[in-house]
């Protein structure tokens, strides 16, 4: 029979499902061969505790998925992070009413603040773009270090750092509560622009591993093996 989803904000009493959670954001990260900001089970118990997350779970109590609210700038910018579903509730829906739910958490708690994302999938983007998010440049998100410093576990970072933080694989998206058009309007745009979108993604991946390419056969031998992995994930992303 089939289960019954719940997404709801997350509380002291889903404290048990932090460690599957933070092992399954590790799992995702190495098969999609990119990084996230690694977080203990204790960071995301002190997210549930704070009400700054939103968990997915079954009436049989199963967890699905989760995602959690991070302020940076002195609550200038708020990043909705950690976003992941369990293999089995993929392609359900579930993600998309996550990411509501944990938007709506967002402008409820942190009304003037800039929402944004960085994301490498045409998926997400769809989905941010639903909610009127909108695609911008790295410039017009927070300069806070520590965020930035996040970017490090990804394989991808040495790109970032080249670019001096402009530009990487991912698209960054922004939410701007003063300045911002209607998620029909940002929702239109993307279906009319998506070919377009997919296209920009494809050249990314290419241009910065012909970029990589060039960058490695200056490296002696034995560093060329060990950075294989981020050659992967650029093309493959």
């Amino acid at each position: 029979m089939e289960q019954h989803i719940i997404v709801r904000i997350a509380n002291s009493g889903d404290a048990h499902f932090a460690g599957t959670i933070t092992a399954e954001m590790e799992e995702s990260a190495k098969a999609r061969g990119t990084g996230i900001a690694k977080r203990s089970p204790e960071y995301i118990i002190e997210k549930m505790n704070e009400d700054k997350a939103v968990i997915a779970i079954t009436t049989e109590k199963v967890w699905v998925g989760f995602c959690y609210i991070e302020e940076w700038s002195h609550g200038e910018f708020v990043a909705n992070s950690g976003l992941i579903v369990a293999p089995a509730f993929r392609k359900t829906g579930v993600e998309k009413q996550i990411k509501q739910k944990i938007f709506e958490l967002s402008r409820q708690k942190y009304p003037n603040a800039k929402i944004f994302g960085l994301t490498t999938g045409l998926a997400v983007m769809k989905i941010n773009s639903d909610l009127g998010y909108e695609p911008v440049t790295y410039s017009e998100l927070t300069s806070d270090e520590q965020f930035w410093s996040g970017c490090k576990s990804c394989v991808n970072y040495d790109i970032l750092m080249s670019k001096e933080r402009k530009n990487c694989l991912c698209t960054a998206m922004l939410y701007d509560p003063a300045d911002h058009y209607e998620p029909q309007e940002t929702k239109d745009h993307f279906e009319e622009k998506s070919k377009v979108y997919e296209r920009l993604i494809k050249f990314k991946q290419s241009w910065f591993a012909k970029a990589f390419l060039k960058k490695e056969k200056q490296k002696p031998a034995e560093k060329k093996k060990n950075s294989f992995v981020s050659l992967f994930s650029i093309i493959f992303s």
